[in-house]
């Protein structure tokens, strides 16, 4: 398991971890799951592509400033083929080109550089984060290609429709958490912290970070996160 958190601020976290959860229950997850029930899979498929393709320039970016210069050009390949040959990105093409999918963000970033995870935080609708994550809120807001080719009024209920669809992909894992958490807020916050390093090490973590201490084993080309 994953060294002891650093979570000082957990009453505070705790308080929004409940704001969240109640938004949730009374919005989120009922569109969800109505969304789900009416729209047909492919269709909901070719929403989820549409939606991973116009963030991923995130990920291109991202690789970049990594040093991961095979894989950022390997990913801006995909981002384009898939914006023309895809329709949008609504078919995912690159993928069966043999480009697959990766998964880079700023807080990855800053992990490599040598950032320590810092404190672990709760953002109001958002949700799980640390002090090395949160800023990368910014930066994916900034690579979003939809915020540039959308204006008006098609840009709120774009902006929810993907709300929508990221919160029907994760249904199963709020179900699981809502199924064998004892406290959901702990679950949560572990889940999370294994989810990053996982990413941050590219899918190949050092076992020290699931047995002991995850400040033991410095990212690649970085100190602890």
């Amino acid at each position: 398991m994953l060294g002891k958190p650093a979570d000082p601020w957990e009453e505070d976290n705790r308080a929004i971890f409940r704001f969240n959860d109640r938004l949730d229950k009374a919005l989120f997850e009922p569109a969800a799951k109505a969304y789900v029930r009416v729209m047909p899979r492919p269709v909901r498929t070719g929403v989820s592509n549409f939606y991973d393709n116009i963030t991923y320039l995130d990920t291109v970016l991202n690789d970049f400033l990594q040093g991961k210069g095979r894989q950022g050009i390997a990913d801006t390949g995909r981002f384009l083929i898939n914006s023309t040959v895809g329709i949008l990105g609504i078919f995912d093409v690159a993928t069966r080109m043999g480009l697959d999918e990766h998964d880079e963000d700023f807080g990855q970033t800053l992990a490599v550089w040598g950032s320590r995870e810092g404190n672990y935080l709760i953002l109001p609708l958002l949700g799980p984060s640390t002090e090395r994550d949160a800023p990368g809120w910014v930066v994916s807001s900034v690579t979003n290609v939809l915020a540039y080719a959308v204006e008006g009024s098609a840009l709120l209920p774009l902006s929810l429709l993907g709300v929508i669809d990221a919160r029907a992909r994760a249904r199963g894992a709020f179900e699981f958490a809502d199924r064998t958490a004892l406290d959901r807020y702990t679950f949560i916050r572990e889940a999370y912290r294994q989810r990053r390093t996982y990413l941050i090490y590219d899918g190949s973590p050092p076992l020290v970070d699931f047995f002991e201490d995850i400040d033991e084993s410095p990212p690649p080309g970085g100190v602890p996160p």
